[in-house]
């Protein structure tokens, strides 16, 4: 699915870009986990590319508002691997 179908939803933008750069993944097993992979590099690469998603108005995120949403979705996944998985 194409950034387009997600432009005007900064959760979607930020979970786009998060999961085709690879910063993220959902538990095979447990579709309702996410996990963070703890690749730094990954995570930049999601910055740069949700700042480039160009919504239907024409515009651009602001790059605060993307920080803050990556902070928070990366805060919320599990760091490394599936905790229903691990116990």
């Amino acid at each position: 699915m194409s950034a387009e179908n997600y432009a005007d939803d900064l959760r979607a933008t930020v979970r786009f870009a998060l999961e085709t750069t690879r910063a993220i993944a959902v538990c095979p097993f447990h579709s309702q986990v996410t996990i963070r992979i703890g690749d730094d590099a990954a995570e930049s690469h999601a910055f740069e590319r949700a700042k480039r998603v160009v919504k239907s108005d024409g515009t651009n995120w602001d790059p605060r508002a993307l920080m803050g949403e990556i902070g928070r979705q990366l805060g919320e996944a599990a760091d490394g691997e599936c905790p229903l998985c691990a116990s």
